[in-house]
C-alpha cells in the first residue's frame, strides 16, 4: 500500500513560518514590546541629542562632563547610545511584534548591552539618577527573560 502525500502549494512557506514564530505567553510579549520600545526610542532620541548637541540641560550634558572621559565631543557616545543601545532595544521590540523565536535572545542581548552601556557610563562621567532608573529597566528584562524561562517563579508548577 503506497501513501502519497498531499502537497498544498503554499505548505513549504507556511511551515517556514511556523518554524521562525514562537509561541511565548502573552504577557511576555507584550511586556518586551513596552519595554525594549520605550527604552529603544529613549536610547535613539538620546543618542540623536548627543550627536545634534543640544543646549539643553536636560537633553544632553555639558561637555565639561567628558573631562577624563578619552572623548573629546558626544558624538561617538551619541552614536553609541542611538545605535548600540537603542538599535538593540528596538530590534528586540520588533522581534517580540512578529513573534520572533529570536525574542527572548533578543530581548536578553538588548538588556546585556544596555547593562554594559551604563556600567560604563557610570565609570566615565558622574552619577546621574537616570542612571539609576535605567539600569532598574535593564535588570528588570533580565527578570522578565528568566520568569518567561521559568528561571525565576514562586515555585508553583504552571
Amino acid at each position: 500500500m503506497t501513501t502519497h502525500a498531499t502537497h498544498t502549494p503554499n505548505a513549504g512557506a507556511e511551515e517556514a513560518r511556523r518554524a521562525l514564530v514562537a509561541p511565548r505567553p502573552a504577557a511576555f510579549r507584550w511586556s518586551a514590546i513596552a519595554v525594549t520600545a520605550l527604552v529603544g526610542l529613549t536610547a535613539v532620541a538620546g543618542g540623536l541629542a548627543l550627536v545634534v548637541g543640544f543646549d539643553a540641560d536636560f537633553l544632553a550634558p555639558a561637555s565639561s562632563v567628558l573631562a577624563g572621559s578619552g572623548f573629546s565631543s558626544f558624538l561617538v557616545p551619541g552614536l553609541l547610545l542611538g545605535g548600540v543601545v537603542g538599535g538593540t532595544q528596538l530590534a528586540a521590540a520588533v522581534l517580540a511584534v512578529v513573534r520572533s523565536r529570536w525574542t527572548v535572545l533578543a530581548v536578553t542581548v538588548a538588556a546585556v548591552v544596555l547593562l554594559v552601556w551604563i556600567f560604563v557610563e557610570t565609570a566615565m562621567i558622574p552619577w546621574s539618577v537616570l542612571q539609576a532608573v535605567y539600569f532598574a529597566v535593564g535588570l528588570g528584562e533580565i527578570g522578565l527573560v528568566l520568569v518567561d524561562l521559568g528561571l525565576l517563579s514562586d515555585g508553583r508548577r504552571r
